[in-house]
Parts: structure tokens; sequence; C-alpha cells
């Protein structure tokens, strides 16, 4: 996702991985290996076990997820650390353990903190690919289609009301200059879509119109951000817009859309005929993996985001007559590496920020504060201007576009690294993404379920 792809150019390329891995000692590689196993038993750990406790407290268990993440983080223990999130291989306990175990030494201790880091931030990503290929198997087409026009104004307004409500409150109450302004603008537009469809799914909700209606924004949401986010990148490097970059996304963003799921509807007679052709295992999953990844690789390719592509082939797939049997696969799948993403999301967040009691923290936390509210109010209108016959619950659609999560991210990142942004403006844009990523579970499934209750009681009376 965009998160990773930014913080990959910012921290740590390709073009230092390769001379890493030539240095590395054959015991270097073995703790290589063996912290992405620990990585991954520390991840399952803290998920199963945040995720069991909001179960049983009739919470959604991705918010258990999030909150493991935030133990095992920088926030806490430093389990998991990643130098994006400010740790480094010192702070890194797993590191630590590797040095006491298995002879690692010093300077491989940083080989292995790097490429451990970016091991597993790869593996979220790949999680979240496979989040939203599910999350496409389990929508529906042609109600997508159906609430199309309702979907693109809550995306459109989601997106220009906490905008221009963050950047000309910035400017006139806080005096910051306009461009910062902006950059904290645009960190308040984009909906963070694999939190959203992960607790609509556990709320059984993603079918619904709401659902389908929030889904739908949500997608268009990430196209629109990826337009912004081209924008005010141009505007901290040239302090221009580059006009022919944003056509450009605009048009590939709408030719892949539109072409995938044509093309894709060509494309399903021959998937289903080549299946029932295959005779080894995996027949029906890895042809389904093949085609979502194709998807994924394209929608990268044309500087779009890889989500993008899973969903769309999920959405194509869905169709098919093999969906059912499809939908059963990917589950387990899912299980595996879903959970990767949410706990690394959250573990990448310092809720050190938060803390009043350090001087540099305070003015960041008033603004803040107004940060938050606008976030929330902004998005939370955009559900109000679905207008239909059909009763709809228009703050659900509101609440469902709140969480940010690593997008918001992604623009604080950019923001402090080319200079543009105060430390008390990124303290409180990363302030604001914790906020409303962590608030918009539970407050989800309070506007889902309180209706479907009330409907209950009445019955029964």
């Amino acid at each position: 996702m965009l998160a990773n792809s930014i913080t990959w150019v910012t921290s740590f390329t390709s073009s230092q991985i390769i001379p890493l891995l030539a240095t590395a000692t054959e015991s270097d590689s073995t703790a290589i290996m063996a912290g992405v196993l620990i990585s991954l038993i520390v991840i399952y750990l803290a998920s199963i076990i945040g995720a069991e406790i909001c179960a049983r407290l009739n919470m959604p268990p991705v918010l258990g997820q999030l909150l493991g993440g935030l133990v095992v983080g920088i926030s806490a223990f430093h389990l998991l650390v990643f130098p994006e999130g400010g740790g480094d291989s010192s702070n890194s306990l797993i590191i630590n353990f590797l040095i006491a175990t298995t002879g690692l030494s010093l300077d491989g201790a940083v080989t292995t903190f790097q490429i451990n880091s970016e091991v597993i931030s790869v593996l979220a990503e790949i999680g979240v690919v496979i989040l939203l290929f599910e999350i496409g198997l389990e929508s529906d087409l042609k109600e997508l289609l159906k609430v199309g026009p309702y979907s693109a104004i809550v995306a459109l307004v989601g997106v220009a009301a906490p905008f221009f409500g963050g950047t000309f409150g910035l400017i006139y109450l806080f005096g910051v200059p306009t461009i910062p302004a902006i950059f904290a603008g645009a960190a308040l537009t984009a909906t963070s879509i694999g939190i959203t469809a992960k607790v609509l799914a556990e709320l059984q909700y993603l079918n619904r119109k709401e659902g389908q209606i929030i889904i739908g924004a949500a997608v268009l949401d990430d196209v629109l951000g990826i337009i912004i986010l081209a924008v005010v990148a141009s505007l901290a490097k040239t302090g221009e817009v580059e006009l022919t970059n944003v056509l450009y996304l605009i048009v590939s963003a709408v030719a892949f859309l539109v072409g995938a799921v044509l093309l894709g509807r060509l494309f399903n007679p021959y998937f289903v005929k080549i299946v029932d052709e295959l005779r080894t295992r995996g027949q029906l999953l890895i042809p389904a993996l093949i085609f979502a990844f194709v998807l994924s690789y394209i929608a990268t390719a044309i500087h779009l985001e890889a989500i993008l592509g899973a969903f769309t082939a999920g959405l194509v797939l869905a169709e098919t007559q093999k969906c059912r049997a499809l939908k059963n696969q990917v589950v387990p799948i899912a299980d595996i590496l879903v959970p990767i993403f949410f706990v690394v999301v959250s573990a990448k967040t310092n809720i050190g920020v938060l803390n009043p009691f350090v001087p540099e923290n305070r003015e960041g936390l008033i603004i803040a504060a107004f940060l938050i509210l606008v976030a929330i109010v902004g998005k939370v209108i955009s559900g109000f201007t679905v207008f239909d016959r059909e009763e709809t619950n228009r703050l659900a659609i509101g609440v469902g576009m709140i969480p940010r999560g690593e997008v918001g991210l992604v623009f604080a990142g950019i923001g402090s690294t080319t200079g543009v942004l105060s430390g008390s403006l990124d303290a409180a844009i990363i302030v604001m993404v914790i906020l409303t990523t962590f608030l918009a579970p539970p407050l989800l499934s309070f506007v889902f379920q309180k209706p479907a209750q009330v409907s209950v009681e009445t019955k029964k009376g």
C-alpha cells in the first residue's frame, strides 16, 4: 500500500538489500530466518490474544489485533519495531534475543534488523492484498454498480469536507503556512479500506446496502488519495502541481477499473474451463491467486495500488460459479496473512506523541484535537449525502469512512521527510490517525448493531 511504498523510499531501498545480503555471514543469514520466525510468533500471539479478548467483550476482533500491535510494537514492549516507526536494532528485543541465542554479531544485527523489518512489511502488504481479494469475492458487482452514484457522492464529500475544513482551519485558526496546511488537510482525506472492510465482514454487514456503499466509496477514496498524494508530493518538491501527472493518474485509474471489470467478464468462462481441466492440488486457488496478483501488479505498474487490483480480481471472480468454493479456500490464506497487516500497522505507530507531559507534544495535541474533530465530522457528514426512498443507516455509512489507518501516515511521512511539516503538525497528524483508526471499529459495531437490537426487541414486544 501507499504507506510501505513511501516508507521504502524514505528509509530503506531495494538497492541497499543486495549489498547487505552479500556481506551477511552464514550465521547472520541464519539469524535473519530466525528473526522472521520469531516476529511471526509475536504477531500471531498478539493477534489471537487481542482478537479473543475483544470478541469476548462483544467488540470487533480487528480492534484487538490493532491493540495487540500496540502492545508488542514501538509504543510498549519493543518486540516488533521498524525503522519507519523510530526503532533500530539496539531497541528491538527480538534482535537482542537473537544476539544472545544465535551468536549474531553486532554488525550483523543491523543488517538482520533491516532485512527482517522489510520481510515482515512485505508479508503485511501481501496480507492486505489477500484481504481485499477476499472482500472482492464477498461483494456483489451488480449491487456495487447499483449503489455506485451514492458511493461516488460519499467519496467526493468525504474527501472535500475534511480537506477544506482542515486546510482552512489550520491556516486561519492556527496560522499554519499554506503548504503545510494543505499537507495536513490531505492527510484527512483517504479512508483505510482494509480496516473498514474487515470490520464490516466481521459484523456480516458487507453485503448490506450500507456496506456496499462504504466499500465502493472507500475504493474511490483510495484512488482520490493517490491523486491527492501526487499533488501534495509535487507541492513539497517544487512548490507547483504537475498537471500531467495528475491527469495520468485519473485516466489510468478509470481505465484500469472499467477495463479490468469488462475484460474480466470475458475471461470468466475461460477461467472456469481451465480450473475444470486441472487435476492437481490447488487447481482452483492457485489460478485465482495468479489472476489476483496479475491485476495487483498491473495496478502497481501504472502507479495505482495493489489492493485495487486485488479487489477488482475478487469482484470479477465473484461472478463465476466457482465463487463459493473459492471463498472457502481463500479464508485460511487470509487467516494466515491478514493478521500480519493489522498488527504491523499498529506496531509501527508510536503513541508516545499522545503524552501531554512532554512539552513538545502539547502544541501538537491542541492541533490534533482540531484535526480529529474535522476528520470525524468530515466523514460522518458524507454519509448523510445519501438520499433515497429506502431506509438507510446514513450514520453508519459516515462512520465507516472514518479510519485513516496507514494511509494518513503516508502523508505525514512525506511531509516530515521533505521538511514541509513542523514537529508539532507532524505529531498532530499521527495522533489523528491513531484515534480515528482505533475509534472506528467500536463505533461501527455500535451504529450497525443498535438498530438491529431495537428491531428484535420490537418484534418480541
